[in-house]
């Protein structure tokens, strides 16, 4: 009986009770129903009305209610496939008098994609109060989201995008300029994945040459060629079996490299150099690219079906010059990793040298960025980085005076219209669908405009 202390106890119970995450389910000792809520009802398409009084099994598929109500032991965390979805289900027994008289039922969540994701939002908030440093030496991965500076609206949005992907096994094709971060959302993505526990391993497609490539990443036997180790050698595929592989620079990858990638990626197996075996894969593969894949497709150079099969889930990572809000956090953090690193404390950077740093056009990215204020460290005489130290051609960029001829406003405003759809072109990874929606234009109106700049 409600206390008469609290005359709305009643309606601010229902109202928890319908509105909570979790579904639920409350069944008598005879296994039969006696409350079902709302959203659970209605992912069973069944009205709370006409639950109530039925056998639990009449009404929930696979359910072990009538179980836990005879043997009395709480089930937490059970698998239970429901309407072609597994859920992550909790089943508690009621007791009264020392008898038991029910069981609460709850489902967590609503199948195994949102535990997933929910999981990997864990992972991350793990990683910023924990040492990874156990997982990284096993696994090779070294960065998480965490390591990843910004203060900008666009990288918030990317990092939630990454959380959301990572629980996943979907191949993610990683665009941006180089310097940009790629290798660092990659292993990001990793750590928060259901595989953060496998290895994680990294192959740069255009560093290695192109007849040492193919037995770099799929191996070879015994005596497969001259000079061969005895025994035989892993491929990288291999090695990052149960785990990750991290191609970048994939764009650099020969057309004769690119077929037998495709195959390995299309019947997830491996076949070494000289072996007649072929060894099955479970590795999700993750590729970076700062090359314009859609142009290499157009000449030959990239194949259609391979780039279709690497970008499942495209990520453009956007370049410094678009989110200049990030570059006082980076700025204030490359000064403590250098000093910490040198040993020379630098306490300020002086606002002339920002003001400098936000004209810039910042070709290289992070990368020139953290470049230029390491060498500002070693060449500052005071604890202050000051303009002395920063490289010339930085402080040398073209300004405009008064007395130059500059563009008119019609030729500038074109010039800013092109080079905004290049970059939201660039972002949907080529999708000009979607680059119009985001831009609020027609598909027509997208199309004139890329017609109209020569962006085919």
């Amino acid at each position: 009986m409600l206390d008469h202390r609290f005359p709305y106890a009643k309606e601010i119970i229902e109202t928890v009770i319908e509105n909570a995450y979790v579904w639920i389910v409350i069944v008598d000792a005879d296994g039969k129903i006696i409350y079902m809520n709302e959203n659970y009802c209605r992912f069973c398409e069944v009205t709370k009305e006409k639950v109530v009084g039925k056998y639990v099994t009449e009404v929930i598929e696979n359910t072990r209610m009538h179980i836990v109500v005879k043997t009395g032991e709480e089930e937490i965390a059970d698998l239970q496939y429901i309407r072609g979805n597994y859920m992550i289900a909790n089943r508690i027994p009621i007791f009264a008098d020392g008898k038991i008289i029910g069981a609460f039922g709850t489902v967590m969540f609503r199948d195994t994609k949102e535990w997933s994701e929910m999981n990997s939002h864990v992972r991350h908030h793990l990683s910023s109060i924990q040492s990874f440093i156990e997982q990284q030496e096993v696994t090779g991965a070294k960065y998480t989201l965490n390591d990843i500076h910004s203060n900008s609206a666009i990288m918030a949005e990317l990092k939630e995008k990454v959380k959301s992907i990572a629980a996943t096994d979907s191949s993610v094709l990683i665009r941006g300029e180089s310097g940009t971060g790629k290798e660092l959302f990659a292993h990001s993505i990793h750590l928060l994945s259901h595989r953060s526990e496998g290895p994680f391993v990294k192959v740069n497609c255009g560093a290695i040459p192109e007849q040492l490539l193919e037995s770099e990443l799929f191996g070879y036997e015994d005596g497969a060629f001259t000079g061969a180790k005895k025994g035989g050698k892993k491929g990288k595929f291999q090695q990052a079996n149960g785990g990750t592989i991290f191609l970048d620079e994939i764009g650099d990858m020969s057309l004769h490299m690119q077929v037998k990638l495709l195959r390995v990626l299309q019947e997830k197996e491996v076949e070494p150099i000289g072996g007649n075996r072929t060894i099955p894969l479970d590795v999700r593969v993750i590729t970076a690219t700062n090359r314009p894949l859609e142009e290499l497709m157009k000449t030959n150079d990239f194949r259609s079906d391979l780039y279709y099969r690497i970008s499942v889930i495209p990520l453009f990572i956007p370049p410094l010059r678009d989110r200049m809000a990030d570059l006082e956090t980076l700025v204030r953090y490359f000064i403590k990793k250098v000093s910490l690193r040198t040993g020379k404390r630098i306490s300020m950077i002086h606002e002339d040298v920002m003001k400098t740093f936000h004209q810039y056009h910042w070709q290289g990215n992070i990368r020139e960025l953290e470049n230029i204020i390491e060498a500002a460290i070693h060449l500052a005489k005071t604890d202050v980085i000051t303009l002395e130290a920063i490289p010339e051609y930085i402080k040398n960029r073209p300004i405009y005076h008064s007395d130059m001829k500059v563009n008119s406003l019609k030729e500038m405003l074109a010039q800013a219209e092109k080079n905004i759809l290049i970059r939201t072109i660039q972002k949907h990874a080529g999708d000009k669908r979607m680059a119009a929606k985001e831009l609020e234009i027609s598909k027509s109106s997208m199309y004139e405009k890329i017609q109209k700049y020569g962006l085919n």
